[in-house]
């Protein structure tokens, strides 16, 4: 059900881009990017974090990590992992599969800066075993992303 809410999201939002679904599995960065043929700085991995109450997607290149001070200074407090359960029930997509295309529950998006180095990167779209490739700055506007710089 999780891909199928990413197809209609696209279907309604951008019907150039198909979902790409692979036999082997591909929740890693490293196994999405040897499944999809890139590099793993060019999977746009999808994090699903809490500051306080407040809960929001931010979504980074695959071999960018979170830095703990930028983050703290951008969304205003101490960032922390939803755990494996809350993300699935907030984004309605499986741990390996969390994109922000085709939510369950409105969130906000933000994208790191380390996605513009790419002309293309690849987000799963929701499950394990499915992607799409898209620009980055398109990522952005189709889910209302704000571009942050909170990565290292």
């Amino acid at each position: 059900m999780s891909v199928q809410s990413v197809r209609d999201f696209l279907s309604a939002t951008a019907p150039d881009i198909a979902v790409i679904e692979l036999a082997v599995r591909t929740a890693t960065v490293a196994e999405a990017a040897a499944g999809h043929g890139v590099a793993p700085a060019q999977i746009a991995k999808t994090l699903s974090l809490r500051v306080g109450e407040r809960a929001f997607l931010l979504v980074a290149g695959g071999e960018a990590r979170l830095d703990n001070a930028k983050a703290k200074a951008a969304f205003g407090g101490k960032t922390s992992l939803l755990g494996a359960e809350e993300a699935t029930a907030l984004t309605g997509h499986p741990i390996g599969g969390v994109c922000p295309f085709g939510l369950a529950t409105p969130l906000p998006v933000y994208c790191d800066l380390s996605l513009k180095a790419f002309d293309e990167v690849v987000p799963a779209a929701g499950s394990p075993h499915a992607a799409l490739r898209i620009a980055p700055d398109r990522m952005a506007a189709l889910t209302g992303a704000v571009w942050v710089d909170v990565c290292k």
